[in-house]
C-alpha cells in the first residue's frame, strides 16, 4: 500500500465518525456533569501519564514508544459502542463521549503526539515543536469529522445509508494497513516483539481499568462504568497508523508497529475484560441494578450522577 494513500485511511477513519454523530450527542454532553468530567480527566490527563509509564517501564526503542503515546491519544468510536451494546453498557452515555472524544482528539492528537516526540526522540534536549506536522493532525482530524457531522445533520437518511459501507471500508482499511506495517517493519517488530506485545497489552488492560474503576469510584453506575471504560480503553489504530505512516505527517513506520500490534489484540482482551468485570462486579448478577428499578445502598440512582 502506497504511503501516498494514508492521509485517505485517516479521512475515511474520522469521516466515520462524524458520520455517528449528531448536534443532539454534543448538547447532550452539557448536561453530563459528572461522567463527563471523570471521562475528560482519565482520557486527556492520567491514561496519557500511565501511558508514559508503560512505554518507560518496558524501555521500548523512542519511535516505538511514540507509536504507543500516539495510540493513547486517538480516540474510539464504533467498537466502543458495539460492544457497549452487547454487554450492556450505557449506549447513549457511549455516543455521547464518542462526541466529546472526537473533539478532544482534534486537540489531544497533536499535541501528546508533540510532546511524546520531544521526549522520546528529543535525547535529553527540548525538540522544537514541528508547527507543520500539528497542523497537519489537526486539520486530518478536524475537517472529516466535521464533515461527517454537518452530512448527518442535514442529510441524516444519507448518513445511515453511508454508514454501512464506511465502516466497511474502514474495516478492509484496518487489514491492510496493519499488513503494510508489519511488512514495512518487520525486522523492528521481529526484533522487539516480545517487550512491545507486553507493553501494548499492558497499555490495553491499563485503558480498560481505568476507564473501568475511575467511575465505579466515583460512584457511577456499572452500565455507565462499562461505558466509560470502552471510550476511554478502545482506541483507534487506524487513524494512529494512517498519522504514522502518512509522507505528510510522521512518514515512520516504526510509530506505526505499536497501533498493528494493537490492532490484533486488542478486541480479544477488551472482550475478556468485560466477560470478567460482569462476573465480578455484583452490579451485573443483580438484574433490577442493572435496569436500575432498585436503588442500590452503596450507588446512587444513576440518572442522579447524569446531572
Amino acid at each position: 500500500m502506497d504511503n501516498r494513500y494514508f492521509p485517505i485511511v485517516v479521512v475515511v477513519v474520522m469521516l466515520a465518525l462524524g458520520l455517528t454523530l449528531t448536534i443532539d450527542d454534543f448538547r447532550r454532553a452539557a448536561t453530563l456533569r459528572r461522567p463527563l468530567a471523570v471521562a475528560l480527566i482519565c482520557q486527556a490527563l492520567l491514561l496519557p501519564a500511565l501511558c508514559w509509564l508503560i512505554a518507560e517501564a518496558f524501555d521500548l526503542p523512542p519511535n516505538l514508544a511514540v507509536g504507543l503515546m500516539l495510540m493513547a491519544a486517538t480516540p474510539g468510536g464504533t467498537t466502543a459502542n458495539i460492544l457497549s451494546h452487547l454487554f450492556n453498557g450505557d449506549l447513549a452515555l457511549n455516543l455521547t463521549l464518542t462526541a466529546v472524544n472526537a473533539v478532544l482528539s482534534i486537540v489531544a492528537v497533536p499535541v501528546i503526539l508533540a510532546l511524546s516526540m520531544t521526549w522520546f526522540l528529543g535525547n535529553g534536549r527540548f525538540l522544537p515543536l514541528q508547527w507543520d506536522k500539528f497542523l497537519g493532525v489537526f486539520g486530518l482530524v478536524l475537517v472529516p469529522t466535521a464533515i461527517g457531522v454537518a452530512i448527518r445533520h442535514r442529510f441524516p437518511g444519507l448518513a445511515r445509508r453511508l454508514q454501512t459501507p464506511i465502516r466497511i471500508a474502514a474495516a478492509l482499511l484496518l487489514v491492510l494497513i496493519i499488513a503494510a506495517t508489519l511488512v514495512k517493519s518487520w525486522a523492528t517488530l521481529s526484533r522487539y516483539f516480545g517487550v512491545l506485545s507486553g507493553a501494548v497489552a499492558a497499555f490495553c488492560v491499563t485503558s480498560l481499568t481505568v476507564g473501568y474503576l475511575m467511575p465505579r469510584l466515583m460512584r457511577l453506575a456499572g452500565r455507565q462504568a462499562i461505558a466509560m471504560s470502552l471510550e476511554i480503553g478502545m482506541h483507534n489504530g487506524v487513524l494512529a497508523m494512517g498519522i504514522a505512516l502518512s509522507p505528510q505527517l510522521l512518514n515512520n513506520p516504526e510509530m506505526a508497529i505499536p497501533a498493528a500490534v494493537y490492532g490484533i489484540i486488542a478486541l480479544f482482551i477488551a472482550i475478556a475484560f468485560l466477560s470478567t468485570v460482569r462476573r465480578l462486579d455484583p452490579t451485573f448478577r443483580d438484574p433490577g441494578r442493572i435496569a436500575g428499578t432498585e436503588r442500590p445502598a452503596r450507588f446512587r440512582d444513576p440518572q442522579e450522577d447524569l446531572t
